[in-house]
């Protein structure tokens, strides 16, 4: 399906994750903290946590909307310890089950009518391409998770990077492929790859992306900081003919480095975004772009301004 954009000038913004100035925050709990408890005060203590985020996800698209934000990419986190094999869960043993299963209706219906687009990006901790099942196994079933809360949320991307080359680069992404075809539908039907600044360049991926009909999301500053072959513009042709296959709008990353591009390591993000690495071929394009930057919010609305990004929401104001 494909996606309106949000702005006037074709370019849709995106926050990752957290803010930096709005009162809105994510709680989490660890496994340990949970052990210590019976299992229905971990129950109590789960259901508190899974109903307060999901309250926290409406007030961030609340507050998204009012920025002029048009993406958002929500914590993984979002239910703490959901697959956990200890104190793992479901929504029927939560005391709220019911009321954080209407607030992430809400969430979806908000973000749908709004033109908010969903994402997840899972830690790094999922890699399908590893030599280990047990690995496999694991990120799977973390996997099966983002799936069930995209269905929930309407989120239409869940975004992975390839994971490590393990000697063999072929042999990686051959394994990657088995696993992908095996995928749940609400996995399969959204999973994206991404870039890496170590292991995986675009021109790696672009052909098993092509091969498998997976969309690649570009990120920029992993391309500097892991160069290719291609120009920035190629990269970002080759991954837009992907999205188009898939009828959705393109989806990209961007980021600035915190030591600047002559540091010995250029790879840490910035605060903000340099608008001399905002991709001039990106400026007339209609796409996503998830803004990674430390300053959250401010970082987004910086650059909104800087490519003079006018939403029809502030256009009111």
């Amino acid at each position: 399906m494909q996606l309106a954009t949000s702005s006037a000038s074709g370019l849709r913004l995106g926050l990752c994750c957290l803010f930096n100035s709005e009162p809105i925050r994510f709680r989490t709990t660890t496994a340990k903290a949970l052990l210590a408890l019976p299992r229905a005060g971990q129950l109590i203590k789960l259901s508190e946590l899974c109903l307060h985020n999901a309250k926290s996800l409406q007030a961030a698209l609340q507050a998204l909307h009012r920025l002029g934000i048009g993406a958002f990419r929500i914590m993984s986190p979002l239910f703490p310890r959901m697959t956990h094999p200890d104190v793992g869960y479901g929504m029927d043993d939560l005391p709220d089950g019911d009321a954080i299963l209407t607030t992430l209706e809400t969430c979806r219906l908000f973000a749908q009518q709004q033109l908010i687009r969903l994402s997840f990006h899972p830690d790094q901790f999922v890699v399908l391409s590893s030599p280990s099942t047990q690995v496999v196994a694991s990120s799977v079933q973390e996997l099966a998770y983002h799936g069930w809360l995209a269905e929930k949320l309407g989120v239409d991307l869940i975004n992975i990077h390839a994971g490590g080359v393990y000697g063999d680069k072929f042999a990686a992404l051959q394994r990657l492929a088995e696993v992908f075809e095996d995928l749940p539908e609400p996995v399969k039907s959204r999973l994206t790859l991404e870039n890496d600044d170590v292991s995986y360049t675009p021109q790696d991926l672009l052909p098993f992306c092509q091969k498998h009909q997976i969309p690649l999301v570009y990120d920029v500053h992993h391309h500097r900081c892991n160069p290719d072959q291609l120009t920035i513009e190629a990269a970002t042709e080759q991954a837009a003919e992907l999205w188009a296959a898939k009828g959705c709008e393109q989806y990209c990353h961007i980021s600035s480095p915190k030591t600047g591009w002559g540091s010995p390591n250029p790879k840490p993000h910035a605060d903000y975004i340099t608008l001399d690495d905002f991709p001039d071929c990106w400026r007339s394009r209609t796409m996503t772009t998830d803004v990674e930057a430390k300053a959250k919010e401010l970082a987004v609305r910086r650059l909104m301004s800087d490519l003079n990004i006018l939403t029809a929401n502030h256009c009111q104001h």
